[in-house]
């Protein structure tokens, strides 16, 4: 295309001419993606558009020729590239890599076409044998006690353990295992697709560059066989449902040599019988007579830490919430504590004596004549008011 007839470069990228670097990066990956051949199969127009703006932005992130441009415009470009007309495209492609990586993952850009383009692995080297263990995930149910105080608990896992008998390579003692012959060591395999070259993972050797001719007789070639793992984990105060304890190193055995993955032991705790709680809080409902809430008295109340002596007040209501400092959980893996909160509950008795039941009817007639009632009586004035 004659230089007269290009369009500017910053108005195919839709940018300002003193756009920042981030703003052309950004305008680019979106024409990028929308006009990608890849996209736009045997679209000719969709092709023309995407190499349009692979040129601007490859000329608007160099920040030498960004200015030999502002200076001189298209005429001033040609310099770069030979002397000649235009962009090499292959050149173009080779100097963005970096921007279509953030795009397109695994895609290898022109540089050296199906045959000579750069492998994921760095300057051509053959793929390593070694791949690292799984990541394995368990349960452990624990007490509200354990959670509060902290804990051992010993558990058992079934994992992969590295053979003993190949040393984890999945041969039989004394031979070795073969190059692949798919992707001749590398790890995978390359198709041409449009402009790019894509790699992927040898399905073969899934990845690994080689081959085990001869298995080993006890792992079968794996590598690697199962066992169980008996294991202690230190549950810390303060833990609550739902977290994870991290185990480092004690997953599955890494294949050929890699490192192993490790254990997630995600944490249950039991319902308690008399305690709930709610972060650091813990909760509990404790039953008083109507004698004690109408007179006051001290009760024993159960916290986490053994009993405490707790002063009812005279006219206690139902529902009425008092706190006790500190009484609560430990802060994981910190030294504050949460509070107790107690929630009184008036008992209402479901079985009444003859003289128990004299002296509730005793009362019942010095209620009707007295004001000992604020909440009661509150209400049904409110309701004669509403029905007057």
């Amino acid at each position: 295309m004659s230089t007269t007839n290009k369009r500017d470069y910053y108005e195919i990228l839709g940018v300002q001419k003193g756009a920042g670097k981030d703003d052309i990066k950004k305008a680019y990956r979106k024409l990028a993606l929308q006009f990608h051949p890849d996209r736009n199969p045997n679209n000719k127009e969709a092709e023309a558009k995407f190499k349009e703006a692979s040129e601007a932005a490859e000329v608007l992130l160099d920040d030498e020729k960004r200015a030999r441009y502002d200076q001189f415009g298209h005429s001033g470009m040609s310099g770069f590239y030979g002397g000649g007309e235009g962009f090499n495209t292959e050149d173009i492609f080779s100097n963005l890599g970096n921007i279509f990586g953030d795009i397109f993952g695994d895609f290898d850009f022109m540089g050296g076409g199906a045959g000579g383009g750069r492998r994921r692995r760095g300057g051509g080297g053959r793929g390593s044998r070694a791949r690292g263990g799984q990541d394995l995930e368990m349960m452990v149910d624990i007490t509200f006690e354990e959670a509060a105080f902290g804990a051992e608990k010993n558990i058992s896992v079934l994992k992969n353990f590295e053979c003993k008998t190949c040393a984890g390579q999945g041969s039989k003692p004394g031979t070795g295992p073969s190059v692949c012959d798919q992707c001749n060591g590398y790890g995978e395999v390359r198709r041409q697709q449009g402009f790019f070259a894509i790699a992927t993972t040898c399905p073969k050797c899934y990845g690994s560059g080689h081959i085990v001719t001869d298995p080993c007789r006890d792992c079968g070639g794996q590598g690697r066989k199962k066992h169980k793992s008996d294991l202690q984990v230190k549950v810390p105060a303060g833990i609550n449902s739902g977290q994870r304890l991290k185990l480092s190193g004690e997953g599955d055995a890494g294949l050929y040599g890699g490192p192993s993955g490790d254990l997630y032991i995600g944490v249950n705790i039991l319902r308690h019988d008399i305690f709930e709680r709610d972060g650091m809080d813990v909760f509990c409902s404790i039953p008083i007579s109507f004698s004690q809430a109408a007179l006051g008295a001290e009760i024993e109340v159960p916290t986490l830490r053994g009993k405490v002596a707790v002063k009812i007040p005279s006219g206690t209501q139902s529902g009425k919430k008092m706190r006790l400092k500190a009484k609560g959980i430990q802060q994981l893996g910190g030294q504050a504590f949460g509070d107790q909160i107690i929630n009184i509950q008036v008992e209402t008795p479901s079985k009444l004596t003859g003289e128990q039941r004299d002296l509730f009817e005793k009362l019942a007639v010095l209620e009707r004549k007295g004001n000992s009632h604020p909440i009661s009586s509150n209400f049904f004035e409110k309701v004669k008011e509403l029905f007057s």
